[in-house]
């Protein structure tokens, strides 16, 4: 099997799996090539990276560089949301699950919130089915968390 990445004339992007590029040639003559976005018909291969898997597997260094590489990228990626909701989210402190509560049953207009909870309140507001997604924030400076 091969992975092509596609895109249709919409410019969505997606993947393909295929036996070999002839399968893919075969199935975009035959029409059966189609956007899971938009539903275009009229799709094509676009031009991606190759990577080439030798028989050998890679050295442990390898495997670390690539597992430091990628805690890295995943550091940078929790940084980046954390800054978004500190920066467009309004931090109701401890009241969280009362706010989220009111917002769920309509006592409150609906906003963007962000705070702390007890692990009882979380309990609570999955059973009332309030969606929640927790974010990792960074220590500030002078700030005690423990």
């Amino acid at each position: 099997m091969i992975v092509f990445d596609l895109e249709c004339v919409n410019g969505h992007t997606f993947e393909g799996w295929f036996e070999d590029r002839a399968d893919l040639d075969r199935q975009q003559e035959d029409g059966l090539l189609q956007c899971p976005v938009c539903e275009s018909f009229s799709v094509s291969p676009k031009l991606s990276a190759v990577a080439v898997r030798t028989s050998s597997s890679p050295s442990l260094r390898q495997a670390q560089q690539a597992f430091h590489a990628n805690q890295e990228v995943l550091a940078e990626f929790t940084e980046r949301v954390a800054d978004f909701v500190e920066k467009h989210y309004e931090d109701v402190g401890g009241s969280f699950a009362k706010e989220a509560l009111k917002m769920h049953y309509g006592a409150k207009e609906f906003r963007n919130i962000r705070g702390t909870t007890t692990q009882e309140e979380e309990k609570t507001l999955e059973k009332e089915g309030v969606q929640v997604f927790k974010v990792p924030v960074k220590k500030k400076e002078n700030e005690d968390l423990n």
